[in-house]
């Protein structure tokens, strides 16, 4: 059986953009991965991790060196490597000086479309370890990077400035210099938990040592679970469910290291202001996961998560209430101030606002859908009127303070505002109370 040992690549750099990471971490094994099967090294699994501050991949039981090549060269056809008489022509003789060999020593083959004279000889394989940093620097190319930086007075670009770079192979260091950096054996712990450098002692044990001794959780989809499982946790203990969606639960695992949640809470009377304001203020500005009864009603609390283990939970808790109650604030007198006017009342403005400019105004492209959902409404047999005046109050929330400050709330605004005016609930669905679906996915 053919010698393997395990291989670590870690580049340890700043942090690294939280919505790029999971990509970055992916297009890095995966430039890995052909760079090896490109030189004929077939190792056994590669696992990725990424954190805020590294991209790493460990292969398993990658042999030491490259397989051994057969080369195969082909010299002129028999006949015009022979004579009538049977000894080589020039053609076999100078053949045969170009490999570095005597024509007896090339070998004949023949196939369907005839028979050639050849030479055969066997490259030898190089040592893994001569190869993998040229397949490290091809992988950190290709990277999906739309724009790379510099730093110091180096030339080497990435996407945040490179620190520090491991290449271990078994237990020895693969001796090389990547983005400027000498690779070695030093990895680092969390910035503030541990910040001295870690020896690794071998690729196996790189995701133990980082959490034990490092508290750097260093596999991504397993420190998502972790933050997923302590905000479900928290929000379990204040008798409610976490609101997380995927692509908010990827960004704050890609912005921590070691997760900590925590629970605030605002003022009740917030919850006068329309949910959906409200969770689109803690997921997108403050990457908070909301809470919901069991009626997906939202209840007076949120979910932070901290990259740290704070000697004083209840100055993060208080900074992160801090930093949320003005923009409740503002949400809620947007709420206020826009059902001063009616929201049919919007209609004129929407003339002012061009939809496009062969196609006229907001206010043109309402009538047209107007027209098209009567015509609807009446094939079906159904209330005409009744669409008609939803399609035309449809676009109006455009020109809410509320939908101009979240643009994301567009349609859903709408409905509360027509709800307000005491539009027909047919027009306008109740919401019920109950967070928008849109906004929990």
């Amino acid at each position: 059986m053919a010698d393997t040992r395990d291989l670590l690549i870690e580049i340890g750099t700043e942090e690294l953009p939280p919505k790029a990471l999971p990509n970055l971490s992916l297009a890095f094994e995966r430039g890995i991965a052909e760079g090896l099967e490109k030189v004929g090294l077939a190792g056994g699994a590669l696992r990725r991790f990424a954190t805020p501050r590294r991209l790493a991949v460990r292969v398993d039981r990658l042999p030491v060196r490259q397989p051994d090549r057969q080369l195969e060269r082909r010299g002129p056809a028999l006949g015009a490597a022979f004579g009538p008489d049977g000894q080589p022509t020039k053609a076999a003789e100078g053949f045969a000086r170009s490999c570095g060999v005597t024509v007896a020593e090339l070998q004949r083959q023949e196939t369907d479309k005839g028979a050639w004279l050849v030479y055969v000889s066997t490259e030898p394989g190089a040592p893994t370890a001569d190869l993998i940093p040229s397949i490290v620097e091809a992988a950190l190319a290709a990277l999906p990077i739309p724009k790379r930086m510099r730093w110091g007075d180096r030339d080497d670009e990435f996407v945040r400035p490179v620190h520090w770079v491991v290449l271990l192979f078994g237990t020895e260091v693969i001796p090389a210099t990547i983005m400027g950096v000498r690779a070695g054996r030093e990895s680092r712990g969390h910035r503030f938990h541990h910040p001295q450098p870690i020896q690794l002692s071998a690729p196996a044990d790189y995701a133990r040592q980082l959490a034990d001794e490092g508290k750097v959780i260093a596999d991504f989809d397993e420190r998502r679970d972790v933050v997923r499982a302590r905000a479900e946790a928290v929000a379990a203990e204040l008798a409610g469910v976490a609101v997380i969606k995927p692509e908010l639960l990827d960004e704050i695992t890609a912005l921590v290291e070691w997760p900590v949640a925590l629970a605030g809470n605002f003022e009740r009377r917030f919850l006068d202001v329309p949910a959906e304001a409200l969770i689109s203020t803690m997921q997108d500005n403050q990457r908070y996961f909301p809470v919901v009864d069991a009626h997906s009603r939202l209840l007076p609390h949120f979910i932070t998560l901290a990259n740290l283990e704070s000697r004083d939970p209840a100055q993060v808790r208080a900074g992160n209430e801090r930093v949320i109650r003005p923009r409740f604030s503002d949400a809620e007198f947007f709420w206020n101030q826009d059902r001063g006017k009616p929201l049919a009342a919007r209609l004129d403005v929407l003339k002012q606002v061009v939809f496009q400019q062969r196609l006229g105004t907001v206010a043109d492209k309402s009538a047209r859908v107007a027209t098209l959902a009567r015509f609807i409404a009446e094939q079906r047999q159904s209330n005409a009127d009744w669409a008609e005046r939803a399609a035309r109050l449809a676009k109006c929330d455009l020109m809410t303070q509320m939908v101009q400050e979240f643009p994301e709330l567009q349609g859903i605004m709408g409905r509360y505002y027509a709800r307000h005016d005491g539009e027909a609930p047919e027009v306008a669905p109740s919401p019920g109370g109950t967070v928008s679906a849109a906004l929990c996915r």
